[in-house]
């Protein structure tokens, strides 16, 4: 999809009809490769959602979501306020299906566990929901120890 400069005119195309999901709207820089139409059709995002599937595990407080459709199921983008064990912070975004009861519980300031990929850092995260709770609150411990040296 990148020859020719079909690329940047779908990017241009995904800007004008949503520019709630602009680079500038979800807080990321220009590195971020953006959201993908229907994600189920890129090969790219499917590679990067099996590679976010065993990504290293993070925290995200949850900034703000967009929902971006879905068959069934709501398609939402989330921002998340990401730390990760290592001291990186920056902000990460989630390309999810959640039920409606997962979609009505999302609030802002939600601390979430994510997992990212340390060797592409594009901003994009994933929910890690087969995360182990005690990983998780040791992850957090960790954080939070950082934070008060």
């Amino acid at each position: 999809m990148r020859m020719f400069g079909w690329q940047k005119k779908l990017d241009d195309m995904v800007a004008q009809l949503r520019p709630d999901l602009s680079r500038e709207s979800l807080g990321v820089g220009p590195d971020f490769p953006g959201v993908a139409p229907n994600p189920l059709l890129s090969s790219d995002a499917r590679k990067r959602n099996a590679e976010l599937r065993t990504g290293v595990l993070a925290l995200g407080v949850l900034v703000d979501w967009r929902e971006v459709g879905g068959d069934g199921r709501p398609r939402v983008v989330l921002m998340l306020d990401v730390e990760t064990a290592d001291g990186i912070s920056f902000r990460g975004v989630a390309d999810e299906d959640l039920t409606i009861t997962e979609l009505t519980r999302l609030a802002p300031g939600q601390t979430l566990p994510v997992r990212y990929r340390p060797a592409v850092m594009d901003h994009y995260v994933a929910l890690a929901r087969d995360a182990d709770p005690a990983r998780v609150r040791q992850l957090a411990d960790e954080i939070a120890s950082r934070k008060r040296s």
